[in-house]
């Protein structure tokens, strides 16, 4: 598999910072949720010490992979017979995907500067945490974190269906070479 992306299949460091960036943002939506339901402090800080790195570095990959693609790469060609409300909707949901992401880290880094928690989560006792519903980047921060959810719903309900065609959409963005 080469480096870079082909007319019909993603490079391989494009999958790489795909699947990478997939698993850690599954990682931080699970401690993230996990962290705002947790019923003690220590639980709530564990979680935490868990969701701003793997956030921090969704942030690196994302604009590495920005950066990959902007000056580097190219992206494939549109899947041959795709109609184009198919590749519109395909470009608004990953669209979405950077805009949310974003948001989601600016909130989050946010939050963490209001509230002056960072020190105390990566501390070893933790005696407290703050309310963070008190400070205003919980808004958005939430409702990124529901929209980033239905957002990757969404993807891969439309990777099961193209994988269901047979469109071997999933095979361009996997390890190997596209037959």
């Amino acid at each position: 598999m080469a480096l870079h992306s082909s007319s019909d299949q993603y490079g391989s460091v494009a999958v790489t910072i795909h699947w990478l960036t997939a698993v850690l943002i599954v990682i931080a939506l699970l401690t993230g949720f996990r962290a705002a339901a947790a019923e003690d402090v220590a639980t709530e800080a564990a979680l935490l010490r868990v969701h701003l790195p793997a956030a921090a570095l969704v942030l690196v990959l994302t604009v590495v992979r920005v950066v990959w693609w902007l000056g580097i790469d190219d992206k494939p060609e549109p899947i041959d017979g795709a109609p184009r409300s198919q590749q519109l909707v395909a470009g608004a949901v990953h669209l979405l995907f950077y805009v949310v992401v974003f948001g989601m880290i600016a909130s989050g880094i946010g939050m963490m500067l209001a509230s002056g928690a960072a020190p105390a989560i990566f501390s070893r006792d933790v005696p407290a945490l703050p309310e963070f519903w008190h400070y205003r980047p919980r808004i958005p921060h939430g409702l990124g974190a529901r929209l980033l959810v239905l957002l990757l719903i969404a993807h891969l309900a439309a990777a099961l269906y193209h994988h269901l065609r047979g469109d071997r959409v999933f095979r361009r963005m996997w390890f190997g070479r596209n037959p």
